[in-house]
This record gives C-alpha cells, structure tokens and sequence, in this order.
C-alpha cells in the first residue's frame, strides 16, 4: 500500500477519537484520563459495548468471571497452543478454538475477552514451566488476570495499575488491528474470526509495538545522571530512542500520562519509584536531544513508554506485554466489529494499479 494512504478515512464510528494535534484521546465522548485509573475495566467494557459508562449491578464483572471460568475448561482441549514459543502466536492459535457465544450482545464480546486473559495468564505460566491457575469468577477481570499469572492475591495497588492499563488501551481509533477485524467483519464472518485476524495485524512489528526495548533501554542507562550522555551516543550511531514519537500524536501521547500517574501509585517497596525516576529522566533527556537534532519531527512519549514500566513494575514478564495488550484490546475489536455489522456495508477498498499496461502476445 502506498505510504500515501496512510490516514484514510475508511468508516465512521463512535468509538474512539484521536486527535494527534492536540494529543486527546475520547473513549465514546469521554477523555482518556477520565475512565482511566478513575472507574473501572468493567465499566469501560460497558461504554464500548453498549455506549452506558456502568456495571450495573456487576453484571459485566460476574459474566466475564464466567467467561473466564468457561475458556480454563478449555485449555486441555487447546492442542499444542499454548506450547508456542511466542505469545501471540500462542494467542492467535488458541482464540481460533473459540465458537461464537450464544446469547445477546454483549455476550460474545465478554466469552472472548473472558478467554484472552485466560489464555495469557495459561502461556506466561507454561513459558515459565508453570502449570495454569484456575480463575477466580469473583474477582474483578484485571486482578483475577494478575492472580492467574503469579498464582497467588497481588497487592492490591497492582490489580489498580493493570484495571487502569486495561482501560487506557482499549481502543484507540482506527488503528491496523481494529481494521482487520472490521474488514473480516464487513464479510459477515463471525467475531472469533474477526478477533483472530485483529490479532494477527497486533502481532506484527509495525503495530503491536516493542515496549520491552524500552526497559532495555532503562537497564542500559542505569542512571538518570547517565541518561544524557547514553542518549547521545546512541543518536550518534543512528539509532532511534525507543518509546519516543508516534505516527499519530505530535505532542505526547496522553496514554503516557495516564499511565505514569497510575505507576505513582504502584505500592512495590521502592523499586517502582527508583524506576519511574530514572523512566522520567530519560524521557525529559531525549525530547532535549530529538527536539535539538530534529526540529522538524515532533517526537514525544508514546503509549509503550510508560507501559513498559508499568508492566514490569507488576512483574509481568516482557514476552507477556503484546499478549496483555491484546487482553485490553480485544473489548474495542469487539465494539467495532458490532459496529460494523450495524452497518451492514462490506469494506471494499481499491487498489492502484502501478503495473506495466497490457501488451500484445503476437
């Protein structure tokens, strides 16, 4: 595709607004900060699902925790899956076992979102030679996540950080992922086979992103003191800053700020300070030295910045943080999708054709 097409209108929604100008995100008319670390996953669930910011009565909180209970009786009959070395291979293979759930809608996007964590939390633990811990219907959907990676009760502070991760990602406009599943959707297909292809386009570098360089990063500068001199060499020898510029926001991407405010609350006896310290010193460092080497290019924090931190700092393993997102995610692949299917149109785009003009075979 040409780089040309880059930011073509493709459909009208209600679902999220980006505007990288100004850096505001809305979730269905609300600004990210204001559902982010404020109500719940559940209630955010409720936005995107049904346009309702609310739980009412928990009945998003319990169908989820039933959900999750379904989809761990299934990872017995998930093949080799759960094997795969990668995580969102391993993701992509074991959402294909999914049917699509009976029921009114909400309820096929909750069986699918229940089986992701699901799924997530099984591979983490295997890829650590770990048996899968059962869920806990009764817990809210990001603590029970939490619970079913380190197989025991987290702090509470860290089911707060991963609730208000949850909600911060779980949809942000057209993105390439959010399009595969309205493109399969458009077809009439099923959500599970919209889902699957959404997380095959996460998958991909260009997408899905890279937020473990970013704790790279951190351990090779050590220090904030030593933040600037290591930028520098690195700009020297060509290479970018990880976690910096997006191809949407010129001005820092609000996701960051939402999520650094919810590492501030991170209870971990110091250690996610000293690294949230050192997150904030180089992040001030390199807009420094990218807005004096390139002045035309805007490139701020983006959302992977302070996500890795995040992640880490609730001791989530880096091959986990893809998949994870992916758990957050999937509620506005699930939005859209139903979106799209309300709108009853097959996505037909054209192509351009750059090829040599037909010639005679005489």
């Amino acid at each position: 595709m040409s780089a040309g097409l880059e930011g073509v209108v493709v459909a009208d929604t209600v679902m999220s607004a980006v505007d990288g100008q100004l850096g505001q995100l809305w979730i269905r008319g609300y600004p990210v900060a204001e559902l982010s670390g404020v109500v719940s996953f559940e209630e955010v669930c409720g936005l995107l699902w049904t346009g309702a910011l609310r739980d009412e009565g928990g009945a998003i909180r319990r169908a989820l925790g039933e959900a999750r209970a379904r989809a761990f009786g299934r990872i017995e009959r998930l093949g080799d899956a759960l094997e795969r070395a990668d995580g969102m291979d391993a993701l992509r293979a074991a959402a294909a076992h999914l049917g699509e759930a009976a029921g009114p809608w909400p309820a096929p996007a909750i069986e699918v979102t229940g089986a992701l964590a699901v799924f997530t939390a099984a591979w983490t633990r295997r890829a650590r030679g770990l048996a899968p811990v059962p869920p806990d219907p009764d817990l809210g959907h990001a603590e029970d996540t939490l619970r079913m990676v380190h197989g025991r009760a987290v702090d509470p502070s860290w089911a707060e950080a991963l609730d208000a991760y949850f909600a911060c990602v779980v949809d942000h406009g057209m993105n390439a992922s959010t399009f595969a599943a309205r493109v399969v959707a458009s077809t009439e297909s099923d959500l599970v086979s919209a889902v699957v292809a959404a997380l095959g386009a996460l998958k991909g570098r260009l997408h899905g992103g890279a937020p473990g360089p970013v704790l790279d990063m951190l351990d090779a500068v050590g220090s904030p003191d030593a933040a600037p001199g290591w930028l520098a060499a690195e700009l020297d020898a060509g290479r970018r800053i990880m976690g910096m510029g997006h191809r949407v926001y010129r001005v820092r991407d609000p996701r960051a700020a939402v999520l650094e405010r919810a590492l501030e609350r991170l209870s971990d006896g110091g250690a996610a300070a000293g690294r949230l310290a050192l997150a904030r010193a180089v992040e001030r460092s390199a807009e420094r030295l990218l807005a004096a080497r390139k002045p035309d290019r805007p490139l701020r924090a983006n959302v992977e910045f302070y996500t890795a931190t995040l992640l880490e700092g609730i001791d989530l393993p880096r091959a986990a943080f893809t998949p994870t997102f992916a758990c957050a995610r999937v509620v506005g692949w699930c939005a859209h999708v139903d979106e799209q299917r309300r709108l009853g149109r097959l996505i037909r785009p054209r192509a351009r054709y750059v090829g040599p003009r037909p010639a005679s075979v005489a």
